[in-house]
């Protein structure tokens, strides 16, 4: 295959296990929090084997990068953290609708850390992205599951955004595979002290379901991301990475039998492509 042909492979395969992500918020028989912790532990380990076995550099070039890497780290573990509780308690179709708010929540938080204004058309994705969360909303209750489960998946994907907008700010100049060494290390060690269940309590079944999460559905799509940028462009990487809903419902359907509504395959069409919108919108004009 040319090379343009196989970084497309890496990219769809790499969107394929960020979409399968969700699905251990049900198959792991553990909170959120301790889901997180447990993955990021393993997704550490596995980056740190890869820089090495690649000789690539581990140590980042001044001190001010290491507290950068701190705030990414604890930002993007209280997303993640949010992600998995959004999915327990909303499930996965859902949840994920609810995250991939993100790319609309980005056009907002940009102009705080460039000179971006908000243009007419975003103001427009926004209310069309409230149209489908309301659609998703059974009740305007916080008491309700499903509820408090998109506004924590909204939550998740507010992180989410601050996190690219930080990380693209002050931590652009270092590879996918060790920006996430150092963030997956920091949001474990934040983490872990408010563990459940430890390590040695862990049931056999969880401990597989971990290190398949933290290889497979972690580690293994960001190296395959990062590579497959060195032929694609950035549209091309944004839009595909607009599949994650989709993947992410499919593989509920088929592996949990987890079947949406018609309002929520309504509400997740209008989040899902104004996202899709909102990334062409974006990154075509650095393209």
């Amino acid at each position: 295959m040319r090379p343009e042909q196989t970084s497309l492979l890496y990219l769809h395969t790499a969107v394929l296990l960020f979409g399968g992500t969700a699905l251990f918020s049900k198959l792991i028989n553990l909170s959120a929090l301790d889901i997180t912790v447990y993955r990021t532990a393993v997704a550490f380990i596995a980056l740190t084997a890869l820089l090495i076995v690649q000789r690539k550099r581990i140590k980042l070039k001044s001190n001010q990068d290491y507290l950068v890497a701190i705030l990414l780290g604890v930002v993007v573990g209280l997303h993640w953290l949010t992600y998995f509780a959004g999915m327990q308690m909303a499930g996965i179709t859902i949840g994920i609708i609810a995250f991939f708010t993100y790319p609309v929540i980005t056009v907002f938080l940009e102009p705080l850390f460039t000179k971006k204004q908000i243009l007419k058309k975003d103001i427009v994705c926004a209310i069309v992205v409230l149209s489908g969360i309301y659609l998703l909303v059974p009740e305007a209750s916080l008491g309700n599951q499903i509820t408090l489960g998109i506004v924590t998946g909204v939550s998740s994907g507010a992180l989410f955004s601050l996190r690219n907008l930080l990380q693209k700010r002050y931590f652009s100049h270092y590879g996918g595979p060790q920006t996430m060494l150092y963030q997956t290390l920091v949001a474990s060690v934040m983490l872990c002290a408010f563990v459940s269940v430890p390590p040695v309590e862990l049931e056999q079944i969880d401990l597989y379901l971990i290190l398949l999460a933290g290889v497979v559905f972690t580690a293994l799509p960001h190296a395959l991301f990062s590579s497959s940028l060195r032929h694609l462009s950035a549209t091309t990487a944004g839009l595909i990475s607009c599949l994650q809903p989709l993947y992410a419902t499919l593989l509920a359907f088929i592996l949990l039998l987890e079947t949406p509504s018609v309002a929520t395959l309504i509400g997740g069409l209008l989040v899902v492509s104004t996202a899709f919108f909102e990334t062409w919108s974006v990154t075509r004009k650095k393209v």
